[in-house]
């Protein structure tokens, strides 16, 4: 599951870089609470099922283990939930259309960057606008940074 997470954190990261749209924060932020709670709820009883003696991948189990096994299933509903949370960001994000007016994460609000400010920024496509134009790179430019 933490793969899992560092796409969302990739996707929250870069959206609004690749679209020019805002998201909602605030339902971002529900978000990744509820998928942790979703995914904690689901994973964590497996580790009593394991030191109960509960082989895995089994589709039938016996009655001592439906307990942990019902917690479980409940967190993967609440798991669910964050998914559809998820899809309803997007949702909202491309339905209201909102344009991110900042042109980049690291020098928020400011009209333009110059190359000198560009070196706090840890890559070259935060130094463009937001989305970047069309054709922007087109050819690679290694420059070095006076120290």
């Amino acid at each position: 599951m933490g793969a899992v997470f560092a796409v969302f954190a990739g996707f929250y990261y870069w959206i609004g870089k690749i679209t020019g749209y805002k998201y909602n924060e605030t339902l971002g932020k529900v978000h990744f609470w509820v998928m942790l709670i979703g995914v904690n709820v689901t994973f964590f009883p497996q580790h009593f099922l394991g030191l109960g003696g509960m082989p895995r991948r089994y589709s039938d189990y016996p009655d001592a283990y439906y307990g942990f096994n019902n917690i479980s299933s409940f967190g993967s509903i609440i798991s669910v939930v964050g998914v559809m949370i998820f899809m309803y960001i997007i949702y909202d994000m491309l339905a209201k259309g909102e344009v991110e007016n900042k042109v980049d994460i690291w020098h928020k609000n400011e009209a333009f960057v110059t190359l000198e400010d560009s070196i706090q920024s840890p890559t070259l496509e935060w130094v463009q606008t937001t989305p970047p134009a069309l054709h922007t790179y087109n050819e690679l430019c290694y420059c070095t940074i006076k120290s």
